[in-house]
């Protein structure tokens, strides 16, 4: 069972690293179609699941490389009801393929995991809606009821949290969040924002922790940023605000274009990986408290690698 779900390592403020652009990697760099952009149909073959491997080991290495820990998401952004309804699987074949997803990743756990080398895993979730362009916001409970389905296919596994990317609206997030706590699961909060550092919504991203974290459930275990470059969010960030303390994480795009054009962009813009990593150091002076480093859209673990080795240089 769940191996670190009561004391996440992460949460001592080690370094660790979590994946990349998964999705951007499987479609740019190895020619695979993903409809609406998702990756767990692949878990359903043979070779889909290797597809994915290929993609994970990478980080997995370069942890090992570095000397630190991982956190690995599952395959499973898009793995809830309507997404699958619109690729045409069943409430039976989604319940397998979540299980699928975490077996995969309990495998690599099995392989690396050495003294001072954690293999964190999590249950990655997703918006009901469109990242990009949500066109329904939900309210809490509706969140609540949605989520808790696929949380719940977690809650009896090897997950020790569950991951929410991509948030567009506070509700939501507040609905993530007492779903994985009625499920006995941390839950980690990571918003995306646009081009002027707020949420899809409209609101300022300090707002949307502080509301999450004012609502009376449990707390989330920590937050993130994620879907977006540092040059969106970097002036969103008020020195000295409590709210920066809570910040553990950062996925951020490769490409500093907004989310619009991302969407209709038939090239990946790769960015440059060490000026990423020098702005993920200058972003540092004011997250102190970061210390989980990946990277989303555009990026693989090239990015990663620059991003902590800039984090870490002296």
């Amino acid at each position: 069972m769940a191996k670190y779900r009561d004391s996440l390592p992460q949460l001592g403020g080690d370094w660790f690293l979590t994946d990349g652009g998964i999705e951007t990697t499987l479609v740019f760099h190895k020619g695979v179609e993903l409809p609406e952009f998702a990756s767990f149909p692949l878990l359903d073959s043979d070779a889909g699941r290797q597809l994915l491997r290929d993609c994970y080991r990478p980080y997995l290495e370069l942890a090992r490389k570095h000397g630190v820990g991982i956190i690995l998401e599952t395959a499973t952004w898009r793995a809830s009801r309507d997404w699958a309804q619109k690729l045409g699987y069943s409430s039976v074949d989604l319940e397998r393929l979540n299980l699928t997803a975490v077996e995969e990743i309990a495998t690599f756990r099995a392989e690396y995991e050495g003294d001072g080398f954690p293999v964190v895993i999590s249950g990655q979730i997703g918006p009901r809606g469109d990242a990009y362009s949500p066109d329904r916001l939900l309210g809490i409970e509706e969140a609540v009821r949605y989520h808790a389905a696929q949380i719940g296919v977690f809650r009896d596994t090897e997950v020790d949290l569950v991951t929410s990317l991509t948030l567009t609206h506070v509700e939501e997030a507040i609905g993530i969040t007492r779903a994985a706590s009625a499920a006995g699961l941390p839950a980690v909060i990571s918003f995306t924002v646009e081009t002027n550092g707020r949420l899809p919504s409209g609101q300022p991203l300090g707002e949307a922790i502080e509301a999450v974290e004012r609502d009376g459930s449990e707390s989330p275990a920590y937050y993130m940023i994620n879907c977006a470059h540092p040059s969106h969010f970097e002036n969103a960030l008020e020195p000295g605000a409590r709210w920066l303390e809570r910040i553990r994480g950062l996925r951020a795009n490769a490409s500093a274009l907004s989310h619009a054009e991302l969407d209709e962009s038939t090239e990946l813009d790769e960015g440059d990986p060490a000026e990423l990593g020098r702005q993920h150091r200058e972003l540092r002076n004011v997250l102190k408290n970061v210390n989980v480093l990946g990277g989303c859209c555009g990026t693989d673990h090239r990015h990663v690698d620059a991003i902590f080795q800039a984090c870490t240089s002296s």
